[in-house]
């Protein structure tokens, strides 16, 4: 079973870092349609439509793989002065909760950014010829990496309290 989990552990982090690159290569290609839009505007006074929409989408794909790699780092907000203070068996206890509820989150994204995702397929983005329900993807790939990353780290740390850097 260790054998397994290793090979999980393994594969969620090559998974991660793919997650980062597309993160790092949306935040450039969305710094690079923005500075597009100021020259269009500014320098050639013919404003694009589609720049507004396509930064948005790379924006929302940023955050979402950036949060989900935030989650198997466990370098995400949270409250942990009570986990902290408590005794080691209620450390685990309250841990393991709190992976459970994020979990829970991942899985209530990916649901809900799929079932948007599929809703507006049909339907255009103003200013771009993309489909709108593109909008919801990476809120849909971003739930899907943020549950298993959380069920990564209550298979493979249940008892270990996520880390601060002061």
């Amino acid at each position: 079973m260790a054998r397994q989990i290793a090979l999980l552990s393994a594969g969620l982090a090559l998974l991660a870092r793919c997650a980062i690159a597309i993160a790092c290569l949306a935040l450039i290609a969305m710094t690079l349609v923005e500075g597009w839009q100021v020259f269009a505007r500014y320098v050639l006074n013919d404003s694009p439509s589609w720049t507004e929409p396509v930064a948005l989408l790379l924006m929302s794909a940023a955050m979402m793989l950036g949060a989900a790699v935030g989650v198997r780092n466990e370098a995400h907000f949270g409250f942990f002065l009570l986990v902290h203070v408590v005794a080691p068996p209620a450390r685990t206890v309250l841990v393991s909760i709190a992976r459970v509820v994020v979990i829970a989150i991942g899985v209530m994204l990916a649901y809900w950014g799929g079932v948007l995702l599929l809703d507006g397929w049909d339907v255009r983005m103003a200013g771009a010829p993309l489909p709108q329900g593109l909008y919801f993807l990476p809120i849909c790939v971003g739930g899907v990496l943020i549950a298993l990353f959380s069920f990564e780290r209550l298979l493979v740390a249940p008892a270990a309290v996520p880390r601060r850097e002061h």
